[in-house]
């Protein structure tokens, strides 16, 4: 199987993370620690484990407490921001386009700042022999957002947005939770990504999600995005303080991580 090591990537992290509140009183959600971590930080380290060299933060509320938190390097990692200056009235398709330099530069990961998950994702992702792929696990009760549902050759054939535990029919095909963690190869990002991104800013779309982007290029452009199953790895989405609890529980076992290089 081969192994496809992106050596940079890209973190969305510009959110105001409102419903995550009180957590989010006095920090940004990248922040906000799970049994001693921060979200921005366990990525970082995972990142930086799996080769990465250079990672880009799009950055918007309380951007200079996550730039003083990471600094500009951590462990191997060179770390740059670019600014949201609408981060709070955009969506993450927005946050996306403003990283197009990057995404035009090689292979490259893609994740969303709210996800805390283990080493292992990544290295699922970096196995796949598939040139573009997205981390998913069972969608189960307990979750809520965007889910997708698979063919019979382990392609995501469907998004769909704003499940929850109603929509596990029992009748229905399988759903399967986005981790949030994608890996594309470059030439996807340049001839598919990037100009699709183009397209909605420029239509003025600014509401958009990133999910909404890739349902679309899946149904209209045909985009084959392999999903990469991560049943049984430890991982968690982290929108509200239900989920930091659930969070703090699956990983309650982790290590501490050693605090950025500065």
């Amino acid at each position: 199987m081969a192994i496809n090591a992106p050596k940079k990537a890209v973190i969305l992290a510009a959110g105001l993370g409102s419903r995550l509140h009180p957590l989010t009183d006095l920090r940004p959600k990248p922040l906000v620690e799970v049994n001693g971590t921060t979200i921005l930080h366990n990525a970082l380290q995972n990142l930086d484990t799996a080769g990465v060299e250079e990672v880009a933060i799009v950055v918007g509320y309380r951007k200079d407490a996550i730039e003083y938190a990471c600094g500009h390097r951590f462990g191997t990692l060179q770390i740059k921001y670019l600014h949201s200056p609408a981060f709070d009235s955009t969506g993450s398709a927005y946050s996306l386009w403003l990283a197009r330099d990057i995404l035009l530069s090689g292979d490259c990961y893609i994740l969303e700042g709210d996800v805390f998950f283990e080493q292992d994702v990544l290295r699922y992702l970096m196995k796949s022999d598939a040139p573009d792929a997205a981390a998913v696990a069972p969608f189960n009760e307990l979750m809520e957002g965007s889910a997708v549902v698979l063919s019979d050759s382990g392609l995501i054939s469907e998004f769909r947005m704003k499940q929850t535990a109603g929509n596990l029919a029992a009748d229905g095909p399988p759903l399967y939770k986005t981790i949030n963690l994608l890996r594309f190869a470059a030439s996807t990002l340049r001839s598919t990504i990037v100009p699709a991104l183009d397209e909605i800013i420029g239509s003025g779309a600014m509401g958009a999600y990133t999910e909404e982007l890739l349902a679309y290029l899946i149904d209209r452009r045909g985009l084959k995005l392999a999903a990469v199953r991560c049943d049984g790895l430890r991982w968690y989405e982290i929108d509200t303080p239900a989920d930091w609890r659930i969070a703090e529980s699956i990983f309650a076992a982790r290590p501490v991580l050693p605090p950025p290089s500065t």
